[in-house]
C-alpha cells in the first residue's frame, strides 16, 4: 500500500470516529435535559401532593387535640386553633403551625 493512501484513510477513518463521538454525546446531552426538565415537573407535583397531605393530616389533628377558635379566623379567612397553652394559630398550606398576635384575628365574615 501507497504512504498517501494509507494516510488519506486513517484521516478519514479519524473523522468519521469524531463525528461519531461527538453527535452521540450532543444527543445524550438531549436526553438529559430532558430528563431533568421531566424530574422537576415530577418533583413540583409530588411536593404539592405532599404539603396537601401534611395539611390535611395536621388539621385532622388539630380538631381532635386543640379547641376551635369560635366566630373567629385568621388574617386570609383560616380557622384558627387554641391550644393547651391558650395560644392562638392557624395551620398553613404546607401544615405548618403559624401562631397569630391578638391583632391578627378577626371576626368571622359572613359568606
Amino acid at each position: 500500500m501507497n504512504s498517501t493512501t494509507l494516510r488519506k484513510g486513517l484521516l478519514a477513518a479519524t473523522i468519521t470516529a469524531s463525528a461519531l463521538f461527538f453527535g452521540q454525546q450532543g444527543i445524550a446531552q438531549g436526553i438529559d435535559s430532558t430528563a431533568k426538565k421531566i424530574g422537576k415537573k415530577t418533583a413540583s407535583v409530588a411536593n404539592k401532593t405532599a404539603n396537601k397531605t401534611a395539611s390535611v393530616a395536621v388539621k385532622g389533628a388539630m380538631k381532635i387535640t386543640d379547641k376551635t377558635y369560635k366566630g373567629k379566623e385568621g388574617p386570609n379567612g383560616e380557622t384558627v386553633y387554641i391550644d393547651k397553652t391558650d395560644r392562638k394559630y392557624y395551620v398553613d398550606d404546607k401544615g405548618k403551625k403559624v401562631y397569630l398576635k391578638p391583632s391578627e384575628i378577626r371576626d368571622k365574615q359572613e359568606k
